[in-house]
C-alpha cells in the first residue's frame, strides 16, 4: 500500500498513522485492540485509497475491517455477516449512499452508520441524520474525530429489554469482550442490587463482584457506577 494512501486521512495530534504503524504499541492502543478484536467495521466508498486508509486506521485500533467499492457488494456482504459499524459515503459512484443507510436501519440491529461526505452536501447530510445516521464526517477525514464518533457509538451499544418478572433484562450487543460472569454482574447492577446482594445471588464474594463491576465499567467506558447506569438507561 502506498504511504500516500494513509496520509489522505487527516490525523490529529498523536494519531499519525505512519507513527502508529511503525512505533511501539502503547498501553492505550493495546487496550483498544483488546476491546475491539471481535468487532467488524465495513467501509463503503468508491475510492480504494480511502477504503485502504480507513482499514489501516481501524485495524490499528484492533477492529476487523471489510470494505466495498460499490453498493451491491456491501449488500451481499451484509446478508452473510452482521457488522458492528458501517462507514458509508453519501455518494458511491453515480448512486446515493442513503439507500444503504435505510437498508442497515431496516434490519433493526442498532448498528451505527457513519456517513462520509466528499464535499459539503447539507441537504443529503440532514436527510442522513433524519434517517438515523450517527454522524456525517466530511473529507479530508479527521481520523481522531472519526474514531471518537465510533467509540462513542459503540459505548452506547447497550440495550434494555422489557420488564420481565419484575426484572429488566440487559442485552449487550456487540460487547463480546464481556465474559458471561461480567454480563451477569451487569444485569444485577442495572437491577439495583448491591455488591453484597449480587454476591449472594451469584455465590461469590462482594469483593469479587467489585472486581467484575470495575472491569465492566472499564470495557463499557463508564467512569463510575452512575455513569454506567446512564450509558445503559439512555441507550
Amino acid at each position: 500500500m502506498r504511504f500516500s494512501t494513509v496520509m489522505r486521512l487527516r490525523p490529529k495530534g498523536n494519531a499519525n498513522l505512519a507513527k502508529g504503524a511503525l512505533g511501539t504499541m502503547s498501553d492505550d492502543t493495546y487496550y483498544h485492540s483488546f476491546l475491539n478484536r471481535d468487532r467488524v467495521i465495513h467501509i463503503v466508498d468508491d475510492d480504494p485509497a480511502i477504503c485502504e486508509g480507513l482499514s489501516v486506521l481501524f485495524r490499528l485500533e484492533g477492529f476487523q475491517t471489510m470494505f466495498s467499492l460499490e453498493a451491491g457488494h456491501f449488500l451481499a456482504s451484509l446478508e452473510r455477516r452482521r457488522v458492528d459499524v458501517a462507514v458509508v459515503n453519501l455518494v458511491i459512484g453515480q448512486e446515493s449512499g442513503l439507500p444503504l443507510l435505510r437498508r442497515v436501519k431496516a434490519l433493526h440491529t442498532g448498528t451505527p452508520v457513519v456517513m462520509l461526505a466528499n464535499s459539503p452536501q447539507l441537504e443529503a447530510a440532514v436527510t442522513a441524520m433524519k434517517l438515523g445516521a450517527t454522524d456525517v464526517v466530511p473529507k479530508p477525514i479527521d481520523s481522531e474525530h472519526l474514531l471518537g464518533i465510533i467509540r462513542d457509538a459503540l459505548r452506547r451499544d447497550v440495550h434494555l429489554g422489557a420488564m420481565q418478572g419484575g426484572r429488566r433484562p440487559v442485552e449487550v450487543r456487540g460487547f463480546s469482550q464481556l465474559t458471561p460472569r461480567e454480563r451477569e454482574v451487569l444485569q444485577l447492577i442495572t437491577n439495583g442490587q448491591s455488591n453484597k446482594e449480587a454476591g449472594r445471588k451469584l455465590g461469590i464474594s462482594p469483593r469479587t463482584i467489585e472486581v467484575h463491576r470495575a472491569r465492566v465499567m472499564e470495557k463499557l467506558g463508564a467512569k463510575n457506577t452512575a455513569d454506567l447506569m446512564r450509558i445503559v438507561l439512555t441507550s
